[in-house]
C-alpha cells in the first residue's frame, strides 16, 4: 500500500516537472498571451499615448522654457480590478521630468505630502544638533501650478460567444490659478476574447 506522503512527494514532483519554466520578459519584445484583466502593456500603451498628446498640444509650453509644477491629484480606479494607479501616473512623472518641461512636487498632495520628509526636515529647524544654514529655510516650497486627475473606467460587454472588455484611460491637467482644465485625454484599450476569460 502507498503511504499518503509519498503520493503527495509524487505528486509534487510531477507538476514542477510539467510548470513552464520561470523566465524574464523583455518589456519591450513581449509577444506573450494578452489578458482580458490590464498588465504593464496596458499601463505603457496608455502612459504612452496621454504623454504624446499632451506634449504635442502645447498645454504644458510655459513661457520663457521655465518648467511647471504639477501635483498629482486623485485618479480613481473605476474598475473591477485592483490596481495600483501609480503605475500609470508615473510613467507620466517620469516622461514629463525628461522632457523639461513639467517638474512634480512631493510636497503636496490630498492625502499629504507624497515624500513626508519635505515636513520632517523643516522641523529640524531650532534644533541645537543641527548646523542652521544647512536646515531648510521657511518660503522655499514650491506650490504647484498644475495639478494631474483622472479615472480609469472599466466596462463588459457580450459580444457573439465572446466578451469585450473596454478600459478607459481618462485624465485631466488643470490650471490650478484659473481652475481650469488646460489638457484632457481620453485613451480606449478595447480586448475582445473568451467567455472563459477573467477579466478582474
Amino acid at each position: 500500500m502507498i503511504k499518503p506522503l509519498a503520493v503527495a512527494t509524487l505528486s509534487t514532483l510531477l507538476l514542477a516537472a510539467c510548470a513552464a519554466p520561470t523566465r524574464y520578459i523583455d518589456p519591450a519584445a513581449d509577444d506573450g498571451p494578452v489578458t482580458m484583466t490590464m498588465d504593464y502593456r496596458d499601463f505603457e500603451r496608455a502612459a504612452d499615448a496621454a504623454i504624446q498628446d499632451l506634449l504635442a498640444s502645447g498645454a504644458v509650453d510655459r513661457p520663457g522654457g521655465e518648467r511647471y509644477v504639477m501635483a498629482v491629484s486623485r485618479i480613481v480606479n473605476d474598475t473591477m480590478q485592483r490596481i495600483d494607479t501609480d503605475q500609470l501616473v508615473k510613467k507620466i512623472r517620469v516622461a514629463l521630468l525628461r522632457s523639461g518641461k513639467v517638474i512634480t512636487t512631493t510636497a503636496v498632495g490630498l492625502d499629504g505630502a507624497e515624500d513626508e520628509m519635505n515636513l520632517a526636515a523643516r522641523e529640524l529647524r531650532e534644533s541645537a544638533e543641527f548646523d542652521q544654514s544647512t536646515v531648510q529655510q521657511k518660503g522655499t516650497l514650491q506650490a504647484p501650478d498644475l495639478s494631474l486627475s483622472g479615472k480609469i473606467i472599466q466596462r463588459n460587454h457580450k459580444v457573439d460567444d465572446e466578451q469585450q472588455v473596454e478600459y478607459y484611460f481618462q485624465l485631466s491637467l488643470t490650471d490650478l490659478r484659473r481652475g481650469l482644465a488646460i489638457w484632457e485625454n481620453e485613451t480606449p484599450i478595447i480586448k475582445r476574447g473568451s467567455d472563459d476569460a477573467v477579466a478582474w
